[in-house]
């Protein structure tokens, strides 16, 4: 490869972000306010500097003091200045004001908008490198009256608070860029959120698309996107459809998770899900109240067929929606990264719920070749303060024996590592399981489903096969879900 191939601009392509501002700050149409709290008005300042501001910016402002925060966008419940709530609240505030104040009778094809953010930059013993939130709110047509939003969640991976200000500036203009010029593509509207920026300065984890525009949009898909899009590692949705932020979901929960392909969830998996449940919420430092559950499916199960498809991956965030479980996707292909992830958020107690099958599999040593410590290191995150595995029994379809952790068979070199995990209390086994069922397995299922046969309805929980049948879930033929590019 040539030098000058390899030192080439990756953004070589991609209009700058000068170009940006002034197609919008030259756009007669596009009029709204910059409300920007806790690292500089660093998107309005590249708009300022890009010339012809006056045309878009009707305010710009920053209320740093948290009495006049308070005093301009009232009192948040928890007390908190970085939440979505707070965005929220400046978004409509802004608007409100917008309306009120810039006549419609002069101006009859304003398109109005409010960009807002609050962040937390890096603080100053660079301990947390800081987050925020982020977002738009908009008109695409001057009659509109319900305005379309695009708000997203962000986490910082620099260690200056200039670099982080300057990232946010320019993740500003690519998001305002987006709403007004790549709204009939919202996949690649994400993609550009990173134009002239390093995948490895930001983090994008979250994001919803509200609006007119928009109905066509499910947030689920765009989930996945910033999955694949390599913009975060994992991202989590709640049973109505819209995407959470796992931080706030996970802050200090007691969690259960049950990790399966769930295609489609079948009796098996909800009575995995019962049982350890059950036992989990018993234990001595649970409390109720604070305890929640995950189903988790990992990036490399969505790709089981191949490559990622899009209608699968719908089929099965349907159904677990609908019996009001929230859904977790992840890149954590081992079990001890998806332990040490939900270790960045909580301190209490952590619950794995799993089969025979995935705990021969922790216990392979070829998961961990990369790893400096091997499986030693990987099983010191596993295995952190005070977690536990929920083991559900298999049956040996060979010889019908009922396997559990007292006779699973693990590498001979294991051995005595699994004894200690097993004796220390680390695994313990779901008794009290239901044996009718154990014959039942996703893919067995999923191959009566496809291939049009009878007696999979009876395998799946109430409700299930009447819903796959009703929407024509996992038929042979995928069509194109029927979302905008």
């Amino acid at each position: 490869m040539s030098t000058a191939s390899s030192n080439k601009n990756p953004f070589e392509n991609i209009p700058s972000i000068k170009a940006k501002t002034l197609r919008i700050n030259l756009n007669p149409n596009i009029y709204g306010t910059f409300a920007e709290i806790g690292a500089g008005q660093e998107t309005a300042r590249q708009f300022f500097r890009a010339g012809g501001a006056s045309g878009t910016i009707a305010k710009a402002m920053s209320a740093y003091d948290k009495s006049f925060s308070d005093a301009i966008y009232g009192v948040e419940d928890d007390g908190r200045y970085v939440t979505q709530a707070r965005l929220k609240r400046m978004l409509a505030h802004e608007m409100q004001l917008v309306e009120e104040r810039i006549g419609r009778e002069n101006n009859p094809d304003y398109l109005f908008f409010s960009f807002a953010n609050t962040v937390a930059t890096i603080d100053f013993s660079k301990r947390y490198k800081g987050h925020g939130w982020i977002g738009i709110r908009f008109q695409l047509d001057p009659k509109q009256k319900e305005y379309d939003e695009i708000v997203l969640h962000i986490r910082f991976k620099q260690t200056e608070a200039r670099l982080q200000q300057e990232t946010l500036g320019t993740l500003g203009v690519n998001l305002i860029y987006g709403a007004f010029f790549k709204n009939h593509k919202p996949k690649k509207l994400l993609k550009y959120l990173y134009d002239h920026i390093d995948k490895d300065t930001i983090e994008i984890d979250m994001v919803n698309f509200t609006g007119p525009h928009f109905k066509d949009v499910d947030n689920r898909l765009m989930s996945l996107q910033l999955i694949r899009n390599d913009m975060t590692d994992a991202v989590m949705f709640g049973p109505d459809g819209n995407n959470l932020l796992p931080a706030s979901v996970l802050y200090k929960k007691n969690i259960l998770a049950l990790r399966g392909s769930f295609r489609p969830v079948t009796k098996v998996n909800m009575d995995m899900f019962q049982k350890s449940y059950d036992i989990f919420i018993r234990e001595q430092t649970v409390e109720y109240e604070n305890t929640i559950v995950v189903f988790e499916i990992t990036l490399s199960n969505l790709k089981a067929s191949g490559e990622i498809d899009e209608r699968d991956f719908m089929d099965r965030a349907e159904l677990l929606s609908s019996l009001g479980h929230t859904v977790l996707i992840s890149k954590f292909q081992e079990y001890y990264k998806l332990v040490e992830y939900f270790n960045n958020y909580t301190k209490a107690k952590i619950g794995l719920t799993m089969g025979v099958n995935n705990l021969v599999d922790v216990f392979d040593e070829k998961y961990y070749r990369h790893l400096s410590g091997g499986i030693l290191e990987a099983f010191g995150k596993l295995f952190f303060k005070d977690l536990k595995v929920y083991l559900y029994p298999m049956k040996d379809a060979a010889t019908g024996q009922i396997m559990t952790s007292n006779n699973v068979k693990v590498h001979p070199r294991m051995k005595e590592l699994y004894k200690f995990f097993k004796y220390n209390g680390k695994v313990m086994d779901i008794i009290d399981y239901d044996p009718d069922i154990m014959h039942i397995f996703s893919r067995d299922v999923l191959k009566r489903i496809t291939n049009g046969e009878d007696g999979w309805e009876e395998m799946l929980p109430e409700g299930i096969s009447e819903m796959i049948k009703e929407k024509q879930l996992f038929a042979k033929k995928q069509l194109a879900p029927k979302e905008k590019a």
